[in-house]
């Protein structure tokens, strides 16, 4: 078993951060399936040099769900006694959020507030011990409860504490939030209160992100990695740390996520059971001014683009990016056809694997992506342009982002946003084409031409 030290991610000025995120190992009973899955996500974090500052764990720690108190106990002993026993959390300090294997009734929320009794006892009233804060220099934590059994239960959180600790602590020069539940869906797993947090609840923790400088809500519950980005704040899910048998095969992996925060901005490296780092970002993107960006003709061109890796998920290398700014007049004829404006593909038969364009009478930005010959192309959609009407938008595309890093942005001043979709891959699976057609299909004129005038592009990789 190879038990070489994995060098972590430092940062890159002294007054930075670096910590790992890991959750849902659903263990706490010894012999049982996840123990020895959890053990070997654990044998990652221990080798890691230097070791963190702090860990975050949002949720699901033990399998939980049961109503015999007693055994809820046992698995909260087995759990820090025994499989976290190799963690020195006087050194390194273990920070967790409630999750619903864990706070499910009002039996399992005193338990918790019990086992939990090294928390800080600073979060609203009525739920100390279930949500709190940490302020850690020029760093502030916010932990939350996303199963707030005052407002109902399961994916319900409180926000009015949520925004006075914000308020409170607006000096910190870098804010993170956690919680169980996620506010926007994960790989096509949708539904408020089981899969995600209250649609409503949702939106306004979310409008209190953006507008108190929230760098990254970090959460849970859905069994994978993901990462999305909406309205510039960063929605990072790590649920790798041991039920391995419920994951999509081929899709997700058991994994830890280790971070380095710093002036510059954020950091992560995605590590395997193998300690191999299978996703990465730097935050944020930092791409120039787009008035920089190369020029497009419009027509059929040979693809620019020839990135040294197509994969990024087994390279130490910086992942793939590029991206697009495209700018014209819509068409005043609303007919909802497609309308391309760059459609990448190779000679032969298959179709483009990468298009992007307007769809529908909306003219809303959409992309597919089909890097399986044979196999349905998979949907990103963005926002709707307006017809008869200038519009100047930008595309980008990061290979090692998965399905939340097919972004957009109306300009250089505004934030990235992920676009929507239901995929649980991204661009990672694109081998980029030969061949580039700019407002029009791969088929010539034809083929889904851009119906407005005055369409031009620009492009840039990183």
């Amino acid at each position: 078993m190879d038990v070489a030290p994995i060098p972590a991610l430092l940062p890159r000025d002294r007054t930075g951060h670096q910590f790992v995120l890991y959750a849902d190992s659903c263990s706490g009973v010894p012999g049982a399936l996840h123990e020895s899955t959890f053990a070997a996500v654990n044998q990652i974090v221990a080798r890691l040099a230097p070791q963190p500052e702090f860990i975050c764990f949002p949720g699901d720690e033990i399998i939980g769900l049961t109503a015999d108190d007693e055994a809820l106990r046992q698995q909260w002993q087995h759990w820090f006694d025994v499989e976290m026993a190799w963690l020195d959390a006087s050194a390194i300090p273990l920070y967790h959020t409630t999750g619903n294997h864990t706070v499910y009734d009002s039996h399992s929320e005193t338990i918790y507030r019990q086992v939990m009794n090294h928390l800080p006892r600073n979060g609203p009233t009525g739920q100390e011990g279930l949500s709190y804060f940490v302020r850690r220099g020029d760093l502030l934590l916010i932990f939350t409860n996303t199963l707030n059994l005052t407002l109902g239960g399961e994916g319900r959180v409180e926000t009015t504490w949520l925004e006075q600790t914000l308020i409170e602590h607006a000096d910190a020069h870098h804010k993170l939030v956690f919680g169980h539940h996620p506010v926007f869906s994960v790989n096509g797993f949708v539904g408020e209160h089981g899969r995600d947090i209250d649609t409503a609840m949702g939106q306004t923790l979310w409008s209190l992100l953006i507008e108190h400088g929230v760098l990254a809500y970090v959460c849970s519950h859905i069994l994978a990695f993901d990462v999305q980005v909406h309205d510039g704040v960063l929605q990072i899910l790590t649920a790798g740390a041991g039920t391995a048998h419920r994951m999509p095969e081929g899709v997700e992996y058991l994994h830890c996520v280790q971070a380095a925060l710093d002036q510059q901005g954020l950091r992560y490296q995605v590590l395997d059971t193998d300690g191999a780092v299978r996703e990465q970002l730097a935050w944020p993107l930092n791409l120039g001014m787009s008035s920089d960006w190369d020029p497009l003709s419009l027509g059929l061109v040979h693809a620019p683009y020839s990135p040294k890796l197509d994969e990024s998920s087994s390279s130490s290398q910086d992942p793939n990016l590029i991206c697009w700014r495209f700018s014209g007049v819509c068409s005043a004829e609303a007919t909802g056809t497609r309308q391309t404006l760059l459609s990448a593909w190779n000679e032969g038969t298959g179709l483009a694997p990468l298009w992007i364009g307007l769809a529908g009478i909306e003219n809303r930005l959409s992309i597919l992506l089909a890097p399986t010959p044979g196999r349905s192309p998979h949907l990103w959609t963005g926002p709707a342009l307006q017809a008869d009407q200038p519009f100047d938008i930008q595309v980008a595309l990061h290979g090692g982002m998965g399905p939340g890093g097919v972004l957009w942005r109306w300009d250089d001043d505004k934030p990235w946003s992920s676009l929507h979709g239901s995929s649980a891959w991204g661009v990672e699976r694109l081998s980029w084409p030969s061949f580039w057609s700019i407002g029009r299909g791969q088929r010539g004129e034809t083929d889904f031409p851009f119906l407005g005038h005055e369409l031009r592009v620009k492009w840039h990789e990183k």
